[in-house]
């Protein structure tokens, strides 16, 4: 059995998803693909090759306990890179027990249990500079994992884990409603607020208990940074800041997982990252980053563009891809720009709630 019909077999949320998507099974062997007998809408052979070879990839360069370290010249980041990477080994179907990478997941679940602190906060303190995009992505993977866990103990310890992390969240919150690159700071940007609010919505959907205060205020925090012309700019106590590209489209995706498609500030938003992001953008400051959440919107939305946007995304990235399998991002990194390459790749495959349409 391979990892994406276990993952439909044993999330009741998928039996829905089971009758269009199991003609997209079939597998991939790592390092040696092969074409299942229908791929997804959009998915090319050449682009599900490039999938395998990313994946075979992160596979390889897994730190033996359990995390994976950015190869960059921004620093390690292990937390983060660890929450990312897991995220695009589940999309491609696997568990802690079962499908290809079944063991590197395993491993990435237990090096980030052990990574919770007592003060709720996962992170690693000796290596991880800005920890809280480490603490967000980890609950993210965690919470898009557990209902995949066989083991009902370690899905106790899942929801222990985020359940203390999310109150560590609403206690870092500013008073403005966003979070900063710390817990202690009481101060706010977009991104990082971006990445808790992803986070705590991941979290309420695998039954963990998230104030509705903290949501409300982040909710609105996104209202606030947003400038006349559509765009979110870096903070909201940031008057007269410039938009952000790559931090609009991140905004975007935190009112569409609130299922508020019909906002009319999300509505602005993409209006606004339409024209400022091209699918087929060359390397500037934050591309990859820009692209991991335009992606998403676009998709989870169903928007009209989509079709076109992904395969002039993936002619992008097949380019980009190196012969290793891997994508060096936005200069960050290798480990970074593989995972983000890998998550925009296997969109169609319909995989993690979080994403789906």
């Amino acid at each position: 059995m391979d990892g994406r019909s276990f993952m439909w077999r044993l999330c009741p949320a998928f039996l829905l998803t089971v009758m269009v998507a199991t003609v997209f099974l079939g597998g991939r062997a790592a390092g040696q693909p092969t074409v299942p007998s229908r791929l997804p809408d959009g998915v090319t052979p050449e682009v599900d090759e490039a999938i395998a070879r990313g994946l075979a990839y992160l596979a390889r360069t897994q730190d033996r306990d359990g995390s994976w370290s950015n190869r960059g010249q921004f620093g390690r980041y292990p937390v983060a890179m660890t929450g990312l990477a897991g995220l695009t080994l589940l999309m491609d179907g696997n568990t802690t027990t079962q499908g290809r990478y079944a063991a590197q997941v395993d491993r990435a679940t237990k090096y980030l249990l052990r990574s919770a602190t007592p003060s709720g906060l996962i992170a690693r303190d000796t290596n991880e500079a800005r920890p809280m995009y480490g603490h967000g992505f980890s609950m993210l993977f965690l919470s898009q994992l557990h209902g995949m866990v066989e083991d009902p103990a370690r899905a106790e310890t899942i929801q222990e884990v985020l359940g203390a992390g999310v109150q560590l969240t609403s206690r870092a919150q500013s008073t403005l409603g966003g979070w900063f690159y710390t817990p202690n700071s009481r101060s706010d940007e977009g991104s990082v607020t971006i990445t808790q609010v992803q986070a705590l919505r991941s979290c309420r959907n695998a039954g963990v208990s998230v104030p509705k205060a903290t949501v409300d205020a982040a909710m609105q925090y996104l209202v606030a940074s947003q400038n006349s012309d559509g765009g979110i700019r870096y903070t909201a106590s940031q008057r007269g800041g410039t938009s952000r590209p790559a931090l609009t489209p991140a905004a975007v995706c935190c009112w569409f997982n609130a299922g508020q498609y019909d906002n009319p500030h999300a509505k602005r938003a993409l209006a606004y990252c339409k024209q400022a992001l091209r699918s087929r953008t060359t390397r500037t400051g934050h591309d990859y980053y820009g692209h991991l959440y335009l992606a998403q919107a676009l998709y989870i939305s169903q928007d009209k563009i989509w079709p076109e946007y992904y395969r002039q995304r993936c002619e992008f990235l097949l380019r980009e891809q190196q012969p290793d399998g891997s994508w060096y991002g936005d200069g960050v990194g290798d480990v970074y720009g593989t995972a983000i390459a890998l998550i925009i790749l296997q969109l169609p495959y319909n995989q993690l709630p979080i994403m789906q349409q």
